[in-house]
């Protein structure tokens, strides 16, 4: 029986794959196979045993059934993996999980399955912005408009609107570069992190078990990794999946049918919206996005309260780690992915947002003519209450804006009527939007090819 929707409905392989048992039990033996190889290094144990350990640590002879087999009688799923590969391992077995303790696996295995996981994130980040990109440029240049509070403000292009997004994403990208080094971190330093089990090398064992593994070393640990950088991955993945939220948010306010001026791609020969209404075309890749998002948001709690463990360490951080780091990463990933697949086939219609800037009769460029005022002469503050004045006229009497404007003889005073007409064209009001649109779009490009 499956109950966890990760098992039948959400992630996809490549990322469930990373935090799957056999992953888990795979990066353990890696780990502990780097751990033989360190005390070879040290004169511990002879190459010979290092290498013997080292050849058995694999799926092909440790086999996951057999670790579970051991568990049931041991209770202890670390120790069952220990006894598994020692069995493997022959006269060298005696010499497997030399003076470490179990979250010396556990926490340097689940640093390389945090490192992929970031690995397919970052590159899920820079499909996303290539996207993106693409669209940018594609309607730097298609105005509509620009809304505060949910009310019309100024005229402003779609493609602007994206640029904003993509600039974010590239904070993510930076942000994921800078944590990593924080992040994937792992330990080899034994009961309480003092190292004694390790005698007088144990900081140049670490240090071998680490640098063979491609991770940085936790210098002061308790029994654990310190969950500061837990917390701190989990926050970072949580903010990720809310800028996408934001993103699939827009998309369907957008997709509104007052608005009708984005929606998502639609398959109008099989899909189907409704199971009554039968005209509807509903934004459902886009919710499902903001219902998953706020997900991910709730295992921040409880991984900040992971960081608050009794003394060295307590057994309270294991289990909701189990939830918490499969599903944070899966259901980040599937995220982006699916923002990617709303972006890339996102049906855009300039022709309606033409029309609902024409919907505001004018008023939107009560802004333009205020600043057209002032340039001729007229004071900030006197040239806001005329404008003000004057649109609250236009609105209440169902008029343009244009007409009120040129009937007005302060108006008259200061704006010829090609002035007046040039203030009042939205073509003209949108500022260096299309400049920005190329610089982001240009340090995407460049962000993109430098990471490969």
């Amino acid at each position: 029986m499956l109950l966890c929707p990760l098992d039948y409905r959400y992630g996809r392989d490549e990322m469930k794959a990373v935090f799957s048992e056999e992953n888990k039990l795979r990066t353990q033996l890696l780990v502990e196979a780097a751990l033989a190889r360190a005390h070879a290094e040290m004169g511990n144990i002879t190459n010979a045993d290092a290498a013997r350990i080292a050849s058995k640590a694999d799926l092909n002879h440790v086999k996951l059934e057999r670790v579970k087999e051991i568990e049931k009688k041991t209770r202890h799923d670390v120790m069952a993996m220990v006894r598994a590969l020692s069995e493997q391992s022959g006269t060298a077995g005696k010499y497997v999980h030399l003076g470490a303790t179990s979250n010396d696996i556990i926490d340097t295995a689940t640093a390389i399955q945090i490192r992929s996981a970031l690995d397919m994130l970052e590159d899920d980040v820079k499909s996303l912005l290539k996207t993106l990109s693409r669209m940018a440029k594609k309607h730097r240049r298609t105005i509509m408009v620009g809304r505060t509070h949910g009310q019309f403000a100024v005229p402003m292009t779609f493609g602007f609107k994206i640029a904003g997004y993509i600039a974010e994403l590239m904070r993510y990208l930076e942000r994921i570069s800078e944590v990593r080094r924080r992040i994937c971190v792992g330990k080899m330093s034994g009961a309480v992190g003092t190292g004694a089990a390790f005698g007088t090398k144990s900081i140049e064992i670490q240090d071998a078990v680490m640098r063979e593994l491609g991770l940085g070393a936790e210098k002061a640990a308790t029994q654990v990794v310190c969950r500061d950088r837990y917390a701190e991955a989990i926050s970072l993945v949580a903010q990720l999946c809310t800028s996408c939220e934001r993103y699939a948010t827009e998309v369907r306010n957008l997709q509104r049918s007052e608005i009708q001026e984005v929606s998502e791609a639609f398959d109008c020969e099989n899909q189907v919206g409704s199971s009554t209404m039968a005209q509807k075309k509903n934004p459902i890749v886009s919710e499902n996005i903001c219902g998953l998002a706020r997900i991910v948001r709730a295992f921040v709690m409880p991984a900040m309260e992971n960081m608050v463990l009794w003394h060295e360490r307590d057994l309270t951080n294991s289990s909701s780690e189990r939830f918490i780091l499969p599903h944070v990463f899966v259901l980040a990933d599937e995220i982006l992915v699916k923002t990617n697949e709303v972006f890339s086939g996102l049906v855009v219609r300039p022709e309606k947002m033409r029309e609902n800037l024409d919907r505001t009769r004018g008023t939107i460029m009560a802004e333009p003519v205020m600043m057209a005022l002032v340039e001729k002469g007229m004071g900030r503050q006197e040239a806001h209450e005329l404008v003000r004045k004057i649109s609250i006229k236009a609105e209440v009497e169902g008029t343009l804006l244009i007409d009120v404007l040129r009937s007005s003889k302060e108006v008259k005073k200061y704006l010829s009527k090609a002035e007046l007409d040039r203030a009042m064209d939205p073509e003209s009001y949108i500022g260096i939007a299309p400049r920005i649109v190329d610089e982001v779009v240009q340090a995407a490009n460049e962000v993109i090819m430098r990471k490969g």
